[in-house]
């Protein structure tokens, strides 16, 4: 596709598309209306209590257009919070293996980022430019439509763009051929490791001193505390100037209570430091206090409510919120839950049902109400709509806080060194490069078991490779490729080398001739080059012999005796010395390791070549 065609995508947002496969599957509206109602219930247990950064997963009605086909799409910004991106795609997954004739494409403003997951095991011929409409979830899992290299086989030349009816088709048909290749799909199943259980160890449970306002919105709505978040996080001082009077969030109806969010909503709000007006009225303990942590995140908190309250319509905080009863689609969603045994037979009026309702109207509103509706509200709106409708009662919120689960562990704020250069490992794909193990890794840099021999054999590899125009490629020896041999077309290239096959002459006496010619120009030519390369040999003989005596001539080893050049350098007698011939692998590693020694551990041209040929050298124990 040309780049100036393509459509721009915003940053940090995320578009999936879910396409009906199956040639006797009608995509009518009502057949794909019908199946999103099955799709959202299936995934409901998986997030009715999850917590998205922006923007929630949605899917929508799409008709046909611009030869895409009617289909099942939506977006979904995911900010600072990149797990959000992985977890739609876990759920993609998900749908494409329990619905069978469903395939989804996935892609955001970087492009095909599970193929940049799995860059360092895709085929040579994959490219942004090729990859269009050849990268499916189907079945769940991977599939990447094949190169076709000759007539008769499965995929389209690596040049061409198939429409997204042929590559369904094809899908369809062929789906074994189209299998993406285990490491690939390898890769992404590690990126995916430990979903679903990863929804629950994502979250972190903390003890905050908010208003009890605040304290009964979350207890209804804990979603709405990502905006909040988000708005204290990106705060300007025109959002600070509604926090001077607090008209919605008193502080002087704290209470402790528990409340939860994710790992990345914790971080942002640990991390950011900020003393309140004092005008507001709120005030820290000293941070010797045992609760001060609580009471300084609750400020925060409910600042970012205050910013939110602030930026909302008055017509819109004196509306009533539409109950999930008056939407048509709300029955059908309901019989789609009873039947996937979403209340897990709970008694209709239990305490467990309600909550269960409760979560599944929220998640109603998110997933299907907000996305086909004209006017969306904010997330101060909905707060201030959720606040009306919830009463509360101070003197039992406070009753509550003896009663509290105790905080969740914040260690995995800190990182040591350690876990830090194994992160940076396994991101670079260092950890998993040819089935390497940690404590393997840490045997082979002992000083006593390692060998320079690799430093040498991995440079020569790397000279010696072939490379295209579009930058060096490091060879990789533990990943070895099958040698592949195609004799047709190593005969066509010959023939448009050497000549057509008509071009055959009828006379043996032409054909002595010629071979008389050719015999005459190939000597030539040899002579010629013989001629040119004793000529070069002189020259290089010459400089050879001037640089002997230079410092740049007694820099280098040489694979003589190194008395030899001991007594030929204390010598005064101008004696015709015999050139000694380098040492090219001593002088290597002297070099190298003269180089990663001025780097003093840090990253350098020496360490990041070695790195990139998968060679680890020990750290430096002479400090001399």
């Amino acid at each position: 596709m040309d780049p100036l065609k393509k459509v721009p995508v915003s940053e940090d947002v995320v578009h999936y598309r879910l396409f009906l496969v199956h040639p006797d599957t009608q995509a009518s509206e009502e057949t794909l209306h019908q199946l999103l109602e099955d799709l959202l219930a299936e995934l409901a247990p998986l997030l009715v209590k999850y917590i998205w950064q922006q923007q929630p997963f949605n899917l929508s009605y799409r008709p046909e257009k611009g030869g895409v086909p009617a289909h099942l799409g939506g977006s979904t910004e995911f900010g600072d919070n990149v797990e959000d991106e992985w977890f739609i795609v876990y759920l993609l997954k998900h749908l494409t293996r329990t619905f069978s004739q469903l395939a989804a494409s996935i892609h955001d403003n970087d492009g095909q980022f599970l193929l940049i997951e799995a860059a360092e095991y895709l085929p040579k011929w994959l490219d942004p430019d090729s990859s269009e409409n050849r990268v499916f979830l189907y079945r769940g899992e991977l599939h990447i439509l094949p190169n076709r290299m000759r007539s008769g086989e499965v995929g389209w030349p690596r040049d061409s763009v198939p429409s997204l009816q042929e590559a369904l088709d094809v899908l369809h048909k062929h789906a074994d051929h189209s299998l993406a290749h285990q490491r690939i799909r390898s890769a992404i199943n590690h990126r995916l490791q430990g979903y679903p259980d990863k929804i629950q160890s994502s979250l972190h449970h903390a003890h905050c001193y908010v208003p009890a306002a605040i304290a009964a919105v979350l207890s209804r709505r804990p979603d709405l505390i990502a905006p909040a978040v988000s708005a204290f996080y990106l705060r300007d001082p025109i959002d600070l100037q509604a926090c001077r009077t607090f008209r919605n969030f008193s502080p002087d109806t704290r209470v402790l209570t528990s409340l939860m969010f994710t790992r990345c909503l914790y971080a942002q709000l640990m991390q950011q430091s900020f003393v309140p007006d004092r005008r507001s009225g709120y005030t820290l303990p000293p941070r010797s206090h045992p609760q001060y942590k609580a009471h300084e995140l609750g400020m925060k908190l409910a600042h970012g409510f205050e910013i939110l309250c602030s930026k909302s319509g008055l017509a819109a905080a004196a509306g009533q919120e539409a109950p999930v009863s008056s939407d048509p689609r709300w029955r059908g969603f309901l019989d789609s839950l009873q039947r996937n045994g979403y209340f897990k037979g709970e008694l209709e009026g239990s305490v467990r049902y309600r909550e269960l309702m409760t979560s599944a109207e929220n998640f109603f509103k998110q997933s299907v109400t907000r996305t086909h509706s004209s006017s969306v509200h904010g997330p101060g709106e909905e707060v201030l709509q959720v606040l009306q409708s919830t009463p509360y009662n101070l003197e039992e919120l406070k009753k509550q806080e003896a009663h509290l689960p105790p905080d969740d562990s914040d260690d995995w704020l800190n990182i040591s060194p350690q876990e830090l250069e194994r992160l940076l490992e396994e991101k670079g794909g260092l950890g998993l490069a040819c089935g390497t193990r940690v404590a393997e890794e840490e045997e082979r840099e002992e000083e006593a078991g390692y060998s320079l021999v690799a430093v040498t054999q991995g440079m020569k590899n790397f000279i010696n490779a072939m490379s295209s125009h579009e930058g060096a490629e490091f060879p990789r020896s533990c990943l070895p490729e099958p040698f592949s041999f195609d004799p047709d077309v190593v005969t066509s290239t010959m023939d448009r080398l050497l000549g057509g096959k008509d071009e055959e002459l009828d006379s043996d006496d032409f054909e002595d001739e010629d071979e008389e010619d050719e015999d005459e120009e190939v000597g030539s030519q040899e002579q010629a080059g013989a001629e040119a390369l004793g000529s070069l040999k002189r020259y290089m003989d010459e400089m050879d012999q001037e640089l002997q005596t230079t410092n740049i001539g007694k820099s280098f080893t040489r694979s003589g005796k190194g008395n030899d050049r001991a007594d030929a350098a204390s010598s005064s007698e101008p004696v015709e010395e015999e050139l000694q011939p380098l040492d090219v692998d001593v002088n290597l590693v002297t070099n190298l390791l003269e180089s990663l020694a001025s780097q003093a551990g840090l990253a350098g041209p020496a360490s990041n070549l070695l790195q990139s040929l998968g060679i680890h050298l020990p750290p430096n124990a002479d400090q001399s």
